[in-house]
């Protein structure tokens, strides 16, 4: 398939997105649409008000020296903002958020085709983001709905931060590759997601981290050729009617998955059920 066929059908996939979540997204470059999309994001983010997530003046300059700054809108009105800026390996795309009347219309995948097209269009083949992996729905997002691969366990990556979404917590981060060309990345174009299946436990496949009866998390093997790490579903929840076992269930993430591909071992999916899926024989490439 020749480069000009992969652009077409890219930008087809992402207008076909686009209209059946009934949203348009286009790049942002006027003041007054910068100022609210920056608006858009402290709504979604509730940051410190000292400690904005990022200015309009910032946003604006990412903008203007052709960086990925784009609104989604919805019936006239901007209900989501994305921004990305050019890095060393393609496009890191750095922050994301959605108005929460508008949650719930596959506004996310949207904007991941429209940037995959806008990619594209520029000869930009790999796109990179970072994720929370004790999130279960955006783990299952990322590695199974569009085929993104994880690649690095950043540990407290941010430091302290005092948004509504992360106060109180490690800032942990998973860093997973895009690669806008490969089977993956055409399969979710596609709306076919990349769905894993994990083995029952076994001599070659092991649990890695499960949950007790009590909800707290409990580090069991990691000496087969697969091992199963499970992250709680209502992640979010827990952090704000038990701090105490949110954090039990960081470090343990930490230990099991961090120390895992710390060695060098590829995550090769995420379930439905909310498993990653890390394989011992395959070696994460970079």
């Amino acid at each position: 398939m020749n480069s000009a066929h992969v652009v077409a059908e890219a930008g087809a996939a992402a207008e076909r997105a686009a209209h059946g979540a009934g949203v348009s997204v286009r790049e942002l470059h006027e003041p007054e649409e910068i100022l609210a999309a920056c608006r858009l994001l402290d709504r979604v983010w509730q940051p410190d008000p000292g400690n904005p997530l990022i200015t309009p003046e910032l946003m604006r300059v990412f903008a203007h020296a052709g960086s990925y700054v784009v609104g989604v809108h919805l019936d006239g009105r901007m209900t989501g903002v994305c921004l990305g800026f050019l890095a060393s390996t393609g496009l890191h795309s750095h922050i994301a958020g959605v108005d929460g009347d508008a949650r719930g219309r596959n506004i996310g995948y949207t904007v991941k085709l429209h940037q995959r097209a806008w990619a594209l269009e520029r000869g930009i083949t790999t796109v990179t983001w970072t994720f929370d992996p004790l999130i279960s729905r955006n783990a299952y997002f990322n590695l199974a709905k569009l085929g993104a691969v994880p690649s690095e366990y950043l540990t407290d990556f941010y430091g302290t931060m005092h948004d509504a979404v992360n106060a109180g917590t490690e800032t942990d981060r998973l860093l997973v590759r895009w690669e806008l060309t490969g089977e993956a990345a055409v399969r979710a174009a596609a709306g076919t997601p990349g769905l894993v299946t994990a083995d029952s436990p076994g001599a070659r496949t092991v649990v890695g981290l499960d949950a007790k009866p009590d909800g707290r998390p409990a580090v069991g093997r990691r000496d087969g050729d697969t091992v199963l790490v499970h992250v709680p579903a209502q992640m979010e929840k827990l952090r704000r009617t038990d701090p105490d076992v949110a954090r039990e269930w960081r470090y343990a993430l930490r230990e099991v998955l961090g120390g895992l591909m710390e060695q060098g071992h590829a995550v090769t999916g995420f379930t439905r059920d909310g498993w990653y899926v890390i394989d011992k024989r395959q070696e994460t490439r970079e």
